[in-house]
């Protein structure tokens, strides 16, 4: 039997989990890496402190599985995209690593706004601008660290960087550095007229070539495999970017499903063959993991993310949460929460908060809040993403949040839809293992890999007008903190 690991680093944690040729996992360790957030707005990790904990968790998944490393035909790597990983010209990590909740930019981004840069972009890149992306945080460091920005020997994201860790081989994988904003999506490749356009002339020349998902972009180093427990000479391939990685776990093979993601960002996404140039609205699309195919997508760091803060702050236990939003009326609380700790949908500079409380309110009332404005931020994609992919049957929902059945029938009622809830646990990683098994065994069918079972969840009718009613007010009070700006 051959084993396949898979690493996915996110927004919280980074995992490696260990499979065999039939999806069954044999091992799996996960380690919190921190954002470091000095200032407001900042959103920063250390880079030799997160290929330290990569190279910890490969270990103790290895140590568990009792699988000898030789075993272990390929590496892959799903993780968060956008964000900004530096190298200088000496191949060394060059400040923190900047992610793609970070803001910044957010004054540069108004300023393209104001200019008209993202209509000249759109139609080149397919992408929309927000801080996150990799031109907004260079176009910063540009303006405020001359000297950092002039050092740059790469432009990497975070897979990219583990990657190179790994193999000592520099790339950027394809379905992350498509929606990059210097990516042109019709021709495959960098173009400079984008940099050009952003104010960062000759930044091309500072990417590294552009690898594709399932490719081997090389193989582990004597030196890694010291600190990670491979074996020497392991082949690792270009990886994913994590929303490619949970759709091809969901199963999208065309446009009557979409999937929703609940993690640390609220993403709901689509597949496709084509760019539809007919849309009045700006998709954003990227290269997906097969071939002639793009990923649509929409999303947003107003999902569970929130949920973990105040998890976090109080240490409260997510089965006793559960319990105590299951107790109460569906949608009957007039407290509303605005999901925006780390981000917003709704407008630049949009923060979080509670609206609506009074005396008799618990903290299970402020729990369910949470749990209503997640799904209410993330109707704002799920409307679009419907006008995009119309045919959509069913809703396809993965993520860590998904475990929750009290969570997932709150939304199959708001959205009136059918949920279909995949049986695969950790599809970062397996979406990363099975990208390496494509490419290292050209036999293997991955279909049934991907398929071993479907949750169903369906609407309970009588809660819909409850669920938009509620809903209404959130729209109302988001227009209202907006105008305040």
């Amino acid at each position: 039997m051959n084993y396949y690991l898979g690493i996915d680093c996110g927004g919280t944690f980074v995992k490696a989990a260990l499979f065999d040729e039939t999806g069954n996992l044999q091992g799996i360790a996960r380690e919190n890496v921190p954002v470091i957030s000095d200032k407001a707005g900042y959103a920063e990790r250390d880079m030799p402190q997160l290929w330290q904990v990569c190279a910890e968790v490969v270990r103790k998944t290895i140590a568990e599985s009792k699988i000898s490393p030789d075993l272990i035909k390929g590496v892959g790597i799903s993780a968060q995209g956008k964000g900004a990983f530096l190298l200088d010209q000496n191949q060394q990590p060059l400040g923190r690593a900047i992610l793609s909740s970070d803001q910044r930019s957010l004054d540069i981004v108004k300023q393209w706004q104001k200019e008209g840069i993202p209509e000249k972009l759109y139609p080149l890149t397919r992408q929309t601008l927000w801080t996150g992306h990799p031109v907004s945080i260079l176009r910063w460091v540009k303006e405020h660290e001359p000297e950092r920005y002039a050092r740059i020997g790469s432009v990497l994201m975070s897979h990219d960087y583990l990657r190179f860790c790994l193999t000592g081989e520099l790339h950027c994988e394809e379905t992350n550095i498509s929606e990059s904003n210097l990516y042109n999506m019709e021709k495959g490749e960098y173009d400079p007229v984008l940099a050009d356009l952003l104010g960062l002339k000759g930044i091309i020349e500072k990417l590294p070539p552009v690898i594709q998902s399932n490719r081997i972009a090389g193989y582990v180093t004597e030196q890694a495999a010291k600190v990670s427990g491979l074996a020497v000479g392991t082949p690792v391939v270009g990886g994913l970017f994590d929303v490619v990685s949970t759709a091809l776990c969901a199963g999208l093979e065309d446009e009557t499903k979409l999937n929703t993601v609940f993690g640390t960002w609220c993403v709901v996404s689509g597949i496709t063959d084509h760019i539809d140039p007919n849309q009045s609205l700006p998709f954003v699309y990227g290269r997906y993991a097969e071939e002639n195919k793009f990923i649509v997508h929409e999303a947003s760091p107003t999902s569970a993310g929130n949920l973990e803060w105040f998890v976090k702050q109080w240490n409260l236990d997510y089965q006793r949460i559960n319990e105590e939003i299951a107790s109460l009326p569906p949608a009957a609380s007039s407290v509303l929460f605005v999901p925006f700790l780390y981000g917003s949908n709704a407008g630049l500079g949009m923060q979080a908060g509670f609206y609506g409380i009074q005396s008799h309110h618990c903290q299970a009332h402020l729990l369910q809040a949470i749990y209503e404005g997640v799904l209410f931020s993330l109707m704002y994609h799920l409307e679009r993403m419907l006008k995009r992919f119309p045919a959509t049957k069913v809703l396809r929902v993965t993520g860590g949040s998904a475990k929750s059945e009290i969570w997932m029938q709150m939304l199959a009622d708001f959205t009136g839809m059918t949920l279909e809830i995949p049986e695969i646990e950790e599809t970062g990683c397996l979406g990363a293992a099975v990208i390496a098994m494509q490419a290292l065994n050209n036999n293997l069918t991955v279909t049934e890999i991907l398929n071993k079972g479907i949750k169903v969840v369906r609407p309970n009718p009588d809660n819909f007008d409850l669920y938009q009613k509620k809903y209404q007010r959130y729209v109302t009070l988001t227009a209202a903190l907006k105008a305040m700006l």
